[in-house]
């Protein structure tokens, strides 16, 4: 028993020794074996050192009480006599509940920690073999591997040695397991290890000397028949000896496991033999590896078997590394590697992902890589793979600036040193950094970060991973810019060979090019230029993650040499976060945005405004566009004011679309495709109505001053009418007058026909911007009809001459402009017309059916593919339209959701009146949405409309990523598309045709 008075003397000193528990910790201390504990200073301090030094304590007991009776004491005196045995043991007890477990199972396995020598402090593959070499089994394999682990947790844990030699001797510690394993597999089966020469090749980590505490080895392996073996039967006692390799480390035993054996990075992965001979690797390489296959093989290391065959292998697979970057897709596989594969991580997890979550051990492994594989071809020097060898060749070769590489270096070190700590606990696979407070403080203090650990190492990890998401993209292209720059005399840069390597591996076709425009960007000491310097390492890591970068690049050149002399311009993209990026997904996604922004640069404001990008309102566009059109001195400046404001509309609309399919870092693309069509066709038929309120208002000012003689409405039909424009889409419109009382009806008709033809005129002029053409062809009697009649000589002809296709065509009419009075007259007079009462008789039907096939048969262009045209293809739009526009003409009279002009609200109307079934009302909507984001796609990627897929390799690339397919995906986005309207199709024959 202890007196209270040395109670509260030991609780205290316990407490400031960082024990979070003392009254736990002073019950432990009172036991009889603790006694010299209790009454040693050196030691209470020691424990206090520890990451945990409660832990530590717990696992001290446990150890001593495992000992003999007779060894106690011993064990004891040996820790307070030796300083360096005492901080290895208690270091790792601290540090690792996993290690405390085995030492408790195995308890003179503390002696490992005892000798103190040159070849114990840095010990290579030969001295763990030999700490494996009475391993006669896989259980006694895992005691021997678990007493090599102690040693090395020791010294990591201690300081003895730092995170890279702790990672290197973890694979030499692997290298040597995998021997040990062969070697047990070869005894067990000596008939298999007659026939063949096997040899085990190490990938990722372990290959590249630095691997963690626990993770899978990965490994391929290779098999060659002994001289005068059958190659079949060799290979098949090859894989019986894999597969038993395989077994004794992975499986787990009443000791545990080692780490699982992956040999899925071998040709054809799992699906692929498990050995195959030289020859087939190099078929396989040289015929089918992807990118990634090379990567991969960056890190490869013969470490088992047979030394001559594992060298031949390295021999013959390095020349195929290092000239991947040449292969034809690799641009494309670079993108899609580039793009953080997170998809599998929960929501919730992400933040806390050492590995790959935003500024994790994965964008450092991948930078080097890449560079590695671009600039290795030339520099062999660059040919390690092991991480921080490889950056530190990279500064020494001039590929990333030295600061750069520094700083990332020493983050790499942190998170890596934290992946440590958080494995060696429980010597559990995991890359997740803990919650909990206790974790935390373990964590920290295990890490040297002893004030306030909780909160020092969450900064820490916070300010490591945000240099690394910093210099990710800084160390590709930093380089670059100082490649175009006048350096210091002797100061090593990129050279011009290496930069256009780069450059075009990172996805530039034109390298020359870009580095030209990169020098008249950034070259000179002006503020502009030290400001462009800054931003262009992101801008150029944000055109390289589109389809076409060089079009990025030229664009964003252009818009400085516009606004270079503009003060806020450079300020916007340098303090506005969202305004850079948005300006490097607009630049880059093709052809209308850009044009028009250059047509407009100031626009570029538009992309620092959070609430920029929202369209604008049919009423706020017709006050602006009067307004200007009223402040112009004649019809023709009024309408090139009025196109002015639909320019800048047309780029907030084109923008707004590409930001919200592109997303950006911070903020994820919508994925409600319905939303985004909706909001593009809502935004271009307000666009085009308020432009022609604002043609009419300017043609009838310069002809007539404030009034015209008649009353006069335009009406939209088709798209335009239906709200549903895409950025091409010509306006279909009709025209209708109503003479004022007192004029004569000649006099009216005589001002209504001027004015339509000077509006036809005054909108047709040549111009540079997107043409909006106005198309009267729905007209009574079409061409040979007069463009403009009263609204008594539209009642007269759909009394007497309409027939069925004019009734359906004005399904879709609404006013869009003039008199508002007189539009919704026009709208009285029709819809007796478009909904007939007690709906359409089978005279009509057929009639309908019988259009429609014509339709198919005959305006379908030649040579075009009805798989993927978009408008009259197989299950596109006119399909679902004129399904649903049946629908509404058979039961709109009836059913009041159906009298609509907009195709969806209509489709949903129709289920809701349970006139069609869910499955077939969502297979019409996701295809009429998917077709009509491919001809909005398409025009801003062409910069002109178009209805089918373009033929141009970046274009449909380009058109992929906006639909929100990943590089190299381009093949799923058609399979998709016929896919869907196939479907789509299927469901057109039931319901329009009656199949």
């Amino acid at each position: 028993m202890t007196v209270p008075g040395r109670r509260s003397s030991t609780f205290t000193r316990l407490l400031r020794h960082g024990f979070t528990d003392p009254s736990a910790a002073e019950r432990l201390l009172d036991l009889p074996d603790l006694a010299p504990v209790r009454d040693d200073s050196v030691l209470l301090d020691a424990l206090g050192a520890t990451a945990d030094p409660d832990l530590a304590l717990r696992g001290l007991v446990r150890l001593v009480e495992a000992q003999p009776d007779d060894q106690r004491h011993g064990l004891l005196s040996t820790l307070i006599g030796a300083k360096p045995l005492r901080d290895r043991l208690l270091g790792v007890l601290g540090a690792s509940e996993a290690l405390g477990d085995h030492l408790a199972r195995h308890p003179g396995d503390w002696r490992a920690l005892a000798a103190y020598e040159s070849a114990d402090l840095h010990p290579g593959v030969a001295e763990f073999e030999r700490g494996l070499a009475d391993a006669t089994d896989a259980v006694s394999l895992r005691v021997a591997y678990r007493r090599c682990l102690l040693a090395i947790a020791a010294r990591d844990v201690c300081g003895t040695i730092d995170v890279a030699e702790t990672a290197a001797e973890l694979a030499d510690l692997a290298t040597a397991t995998l021997r040990a394993a062969l070697a047990i597999a070869r005894t067990a089966a000596p008939a298999d290890a007659a026939q063949c020469r096997l040899a085990v090749i190490a990938m990722g980590k372990c290959g590249g000397h630095e691997l963690n505490y626990v993770s899978d080895v990965d490994v391929i392996f290779v098999g060659e028949p002994v001289d005068g073996a059958d190659e079949g039967k060799a290979l098949q006692a090859a894989t019986r000896l894999a597969s038993h390799l395989m077994r004794i480390c992975s499986e787990t035993t009443v000791e545990g496991t080692i780490w699982p054996v992956d040999a899925n990075l071998r040709p054809e992965g799992r699906n692929g033999p498990l050995v195959r001979t030289l020859s087939s690797h190099l078929a396989y390489y040289q015929r089918w590896a992807k990118t990634w296959e090379f990567q991969a093989l960056l890190k490869a290391r013969a470490v088992a078997g047979d030394p001559e065959l594992g060298a031949a292998y390295i021999d013959a697979v390095s020349p195929l590394v290092w000239q991947a970057a040449e292969r034809e897709n690799f641009v494309a596989d670079v993108q899609k590697m580039r793009r953080r594969v997170v998809d599998n991580i929960p929501a919730a997890q992400i933040e806390r992902e050492l590995k790959l979550g935003p500024g994790g051990l994965r964008d450092v492994e991948f930078a080097v890589q890449l560079l590695q594989l671009v600039h290795g071809r030339s520099d062999a020097t660059l040919h390690s793979g092991t991480t921080l060898d490889a950056l530190g060749a990279l500064a020494g070769g001039g590929y990333v600036g030295r600061a750069d590489a520094a700083q990332l270096d020493e983050a790499y070190r942190f998170l890596r040193a934290m992946e440590h700590r958080i494995q060696l606990y429980r010597l559990r696979r995991t890359h997740l950094v803990p919650e909990g407070e206790p974790d935390l403080r373990r964590l920290g203090r295990s890490l040297g970060l002893r004030t306030d650990p909780v909160t020092e190492v969450t900064r820490e990890w916070r300010r490591h991973a945000g240099v690394v998401r910093r210099l990710h993209e800084k160390i590709f292209y930093r380089p670059l810019l100082d490649a175009v720059a006048q350096l210091a005399p002797g100061e090593r840069r990129l050279s011009a060979s290496a930069a256009r390597e780069r450059l075009e591996a990172l996805g530039y076709a034109d390298p020359a090019s870009a580095l030209r425009h990169l020098e008249a960007l950034s070259s000179g000491v002006t503020r502009k230029a030290a400001i462009q310097r800054t931003l262009l390492p992101v801008l150029l890591g944000w055109f390289a993650d589109s389809a076409d970068p060089d079009a990025g690049l030229l664009g964003f050149r252009k818009v400085s040499d516009a606004l270079g002399k503009t003060p806020w311009y450079l300020r916007l993209l340098r303090d506005e976060g969202a305004a850079a990026e948005n300006l490097a997904r607009v630049l880059s996604a093709g052809r209308l945005a850009p044009d028009l922004l250059l047509r407009a640069p100031e626009a570029v404001a538009i992309l620092g405004d959070p609430e920029g990008l929202g369209a604008r309102g049919r009423d706020h566009l017709e006050q602006e566009i009067l307004a200007a059109v009223g402040r112009a001195d004649d019809a023709e400046q009024a309408v090139a004011a009025a196109r002015g404001v639909r320019r800048r509309e047309l780029f907030r609309t084109a923008a707004g679309d590409l930001i919200a399919s592109y997303g950006t870092e911070d903020r994820p693309a919508e994925v409600d495709a319905g939303a985004l069509v909706d909001r593009v066709g809502d935004a271009v038929t307000d666009l085009n109505a308020a432009t022609l309120a604002g043609a009419l208002r300017a043609v009838v000012r310069a002809g007539w001053g404030d009034e015209l003689p008649t009353r006069f409405a335009v009406i939209g039909m088709g798209r335009f009418g239906g709200h549903e424009l895409s950025y091409g889409s010509d306006a279909d419109v009709l025209f209708v007058h109503e003479p004022r009382e007192g004029v004569d009806e000649q006099e009216a008709a005589r001002a209504a026909g001027a004015v339509v033809a000077e509006m036809r005129r005054v909108l047709q002029l040549p111009t540079t911007d997107p043409p909006l053409l106005i198309d009267a062809d729905l007209r009574p009697e079409g061409k040979s009809g007069p463009l403009v009649r009263t609204l008594k000589s539209y009642e007269a002809y759909y009394r007497r001459w309409s027939l069925v296709w004019e009734s359906q065509a004005l399904l879709r009419a609404a006013p869009m402009a003039g008199d508002a009075g007189l539009g919704a007259r026009f709208i009285d007079l029709i819809d007796p017309l478009r909904y007939p009462a007690e709906g359409l008789g089978e005279d009509a039907v057929r009639e309908i059916r019988r259009l429609k096939a014509r339709m198919e048969s005959e305006r379908l262009p030649r040579g075009a593919d009805p798989t993927l045209h978009t408008k009259l293809g197989r299950g596109g739009l006119s399909d679902v339209e004129w399904t649903v526009q049946l629908l509404q003409m058979r039961h709109g009279w009836a059913e009041p959701g159906l009298r609509t002009t907009r195709t969806r609200e209509a489709l949903a109307a129709a289920h809701a009146a349970r006139l069609l079934p869910t499955e077939d009302a969502q297979i019409l909507d996701d295809a009429w949405i998917l077709a009509t984001r491919v001809r909005n796609g398409v025009m801003l990627v062409r910069g002109r409309p178009g209805d089918t897929f373009p033929s141009d390799g970046r274009e449909l690339a380009a058109l992929a990523r906006y639909l929100g397919y990943g590089p190299g995906h381009v093949g799923d986005m058609l399979d998709d598309y016929r896919r869907i309207t196939r479907r789509a199709r299927a469901v057109v024959e039931e319901l329009f045709y009656g199949a």
